[in-house]
């Protein structure tokens, strides 16, 4: 898997990841996000091979205070970031119509673009393209890009003005 390769070289990617399995896990089963994200630092990141593979959640390397951050930040303002999604779908379309897994993806990529200006815009949406190209179909991923130009494109505008 390609995030799998990424993760494993990258922690901060690997964090990104695991914000999106973690988001994915905590509404699948309805617990907190602060409740899986300390399942996650306790048992899935760093675990040693074997113990959970990455199919499983399992996250070789990510960096702990960046998967954190990003957890807080969609905890915090779920209902901004969940608006910010909702003003991007298409006219009809209701956060319940998107695969789980890209619902995740979005809710992350929305938590770190309502942070400060780092990193770029451009980064986040290269970082969860890469993600969402590992998790989700040619069509999902396709649709995941122009979802996450947008968002970054509203949240972010300055990150896109000439000479940025």
């Amino acid at each position: 898997m390609k995030a799998e390769r990424r993760a494993s070289a990258r922690p901060r990617t690997g964090a990104r990841v695991a914000a999106v399995q973690a988001l994915f896990q905590s509404e699948h089963t309805g617990e907190s996000v602060e409740t899986v994200a300390d399942q996650f630092i306790r048992h899935r990141i760093g675990a040693p091979a074997g113990a959970i593979e990455f199919e499983e959640g399992g996250v070789p390397e990510a960096h702990i205070p960046l998967f954190q951050a990003i957890l807080k930040q969609v905890a915090a303002h779920a209902e901004v970031a969940d608006a910010a999604i909702m003003d991007c779908l298409q006219k009809g379309w209701t956060l319940d119509r998107l695969d789980p897994v890209l619902r995740a993806l979005l809710r992350a990529a929305t938590g770190e673009l309502m942070q400060a200006h780092e990193p770029p815009a451009r980064v986040v949406i290269n970082e969860y393209l890469d993600i969402a190209a590992g998790f989700l179909d040619e069509e999902a991923t396709r649709y995941a890009n122009g979802m996450l130009d947008t968002l970054a494109h509203r949240l972010r505008p300055a990150d896109f003005a000439p000479g940025a």
